[in-house]
């Protein structure tokens, strides 16, 4: 691993989203794109170590994938070209670390796609390409991510019936999520094992519901 390279990417990064006026009036948001960004590059260097696949370059663009966010969203077409965006940001950044050519579009790509599997150039979709989207994906399905869904929910203020259609959504859904295959076993392992443990979760929240209105 190039260690010099990833924290100039670090810098970068951090850089950005410190100039960046929109984050200065939001900084929790902020905070927590800047702590997305990290997880998903360990994830990313995680699977490209595990791949044998260049792990600095798979580092870096996960640290950059969502650099995009450093500008105001206001609609959904805005989020939905924040991969092609942040592509666009990362670039200048990219080449002036001197890499070759074909490293830059492959980091580039991998970044471009990772929201709707959409670039506004061609490449070739390698793994590092898929590892950025996985990554971020991975992510979404972290421990954190069920305290976070539940807030955003406002599950302690749903009525009990509420919350027992809740929880029955989530593992549906979560169950069905589960087997589909990422982009290298490393990923679609990773995956499955960040499903079942919010469906361990969500099955012990519905025991748990399912004794508190009778003695069964």
């Amino acid at each position: 691993m190039n260690r010099e390279m990833i924290a100039k990417a670090e810098a970068f990064l951090k850089d950005t989203f410190a100039q960046s006026a929109y984050l200065q009036a939001n900084p929790s948001d902020r905070d927590y794109r800047l702590e997305h960004s990290y997880r998903v590059a360990n994830l990313a260097k995680a699977i490209a170590e595990a791949e044998g696949f260049d792990a600095t370059h798979a580092t870096i663009a996960g640290l950059l994938h969502d650099i995009a966010y450093c500008e105001e969203m206001k609609t959904r077409e805005d989020w939905g070209n924040h991969g092609r965006r942040s592509a666009a940001l990362a670039r200048p950044f990219l080449e002036s670390l001197h890499l070759p050519e074909d490293v830059v579009q492959e980091i580039c790509y991998g970044i471009a796609i990772h929201v709707d599997d959409q670039a506004d150039f061609l490449w070739e979709r390698t793994p590092l390409c898929d590892t950025v989207s996985d990554a971020d994906n991975i992510d979404r399905y972290d421990a954190y991510r069920i305290y976070e869904t539940l807030q955003y929910l406002k599950y302690s203020e749903m009525t009990f019936e509420e919350k027992q259609d809740l929880v029955t959504n989530m593992l549906g859904k979560l169950n069905q999520f589960k087997d589909l295959p990422l982009g290298t076993k490393t990923a679609t392992a990773l995956w499955r094992q960040r499903l079942e443990e919010q469906i361990a979760f969500y099955e012990r929240l519905q025991a748990q519901l399912n004794h508190s209105t009778e003695i069964l």
